[in-house]
């Protein structure tokens, strides 16, 4: 891959967070897709060494109430958030674990998790491609595109969230969507963090708010609907995503596995009916893998506890994903 200045390395960062979303079960995902062997598999036929970074949830300050989370919410200091504190501690860290690996150069891939950890995926990338070419002709070119896959648009602010839930907005964030951070949360946002809504694409969208929609229609933000995949097909989407993105970008794609219709993904907090098939959101990734511009790769969202003896086959669809993005299915 072109833009990979160690193309033999690997990095996975295990993100064991759900404390974006309002069900607990997603911080249990990396595991499931880790005890399939999957990354084994990926280093032998792939000849790649591989990190793991595991990132899990720290507890609690002793006083961090219940009452403290809601007197720190009225007074603004996280800007409405639930959680807000915790949220930004987590999303920080998984970015500065993806920034210290694709600083370097190498592939990183980041499961999931909750979406909101998506904030700190595509930030932490962005960083790290400005740095690694600060100064250089190309730097411009080569800005960050980014690939959404998901059901929903995560564009929400905190201003149009109804829920206050994070992972409904870490597009918001990590675009400069959002206000400005204060106080403590997600003041550790630099503009060089941004990712550029001009080179952002959204694949499978079929639940998004009105909010989110006159966000997207205001921004000009390129976004495909399950409606235009089954009226194009896969393929033809996937050629107007890259053309969009052009030809000399380098890509992060951000995988929701609630992309899929539930028939193949029934194991995630937010399934959406008539979505992706496993062969249409295989065919994304087999595209990505062959435009050679994929750096780093996200799958988040799947949950363990729920429909867990349908598991296995949201986890299987999951490493096969992973395993056609990486060139190895």
């Amino acid at each position: 891959m072109k833009f990979l200045a160690d193309g033999t390395h690997l990095a996975i960062i295990a993100a064991k967070f759900s404390c974006g979303a309002p069900r607990a079960g997603a911080e249990k995902g990396p595991e499931a897709i880790m005890q399939t062997g999957v990354f084994q598999e990926i280093a032998t036929k792939a000849n790649l060494a591989i990190s793991f970074d595991m990132l899990a949830a720290e507890p609690a300050p002793a006083d961090q109430t219940e009452a403290k989370e809601k007197e720190e919410e009225r007074l603004g200091i996280g800007l409405g958030l639930k959680r807000p504190r915790e949220v930004s501690a987590a999303v920080q860290r998984v970015s500065s674990a993806v920034y210290r690996h694709a600083r370097r150069g190498r592939f990183v891939l980041t499961v999931g998790g909750d979406h909101s950890i998506g904030a700190g995926t595509v930030t932490g990338t962005a960083k790290a491609l400005r740095d690694r070419f600060a100064g250089q002709q190309q730097q411009r070119q080569q800005e960050l595109g980014v690939l959404w896959i998901d059901a929903h648009a995560d564009i929400n602010t905190p201003e149009t969230s109804r829920s206050g839930r994070f992972h409904g907005m870490p597009v918001a964030f990590a675009s400069g969507l959002a206000p400005s951070p204060q106080r403590g949360v997600f003041d550790w946002l630099e503009p060089s963090h941004r990712i550029n809504l001009r080179r952002f694409v959204y694949i499978g969208l079929r639940d998004v708010d009105e909010a989110e929609k006159e966000l997207i229609a205001r921004h000009q933000v390129k976004a495909f609907t399950m409606e235009d995949v089954n009226r194009l097909g896969i393929d033809k989407i996937m050629d107007a995503a890259l053309d969009h993105l052009g030809p000399d970008t380098p890509i992060h794609a951000s995988y929701d596995i609630d992309s899929l219709d539930p028939e193949w993904a029934p194991s995630t907090g937010f399934p959406v009916p008539a979505g992706l098939s496993l062969e249409e959101g295989v065919r994304v990734a087999r595209r990505l893998h062959e435009s050679g511009n994929l750096i780093a790769l996200d799958l988040v969202e799947i949950n363990p506890d729920i429909a867990p003896s349908l598991l296995d086959l949201t986890v299987n669809a999951g490493c096969r994903l992973i395993k056609t993005a990486l060139g190895v299915e």
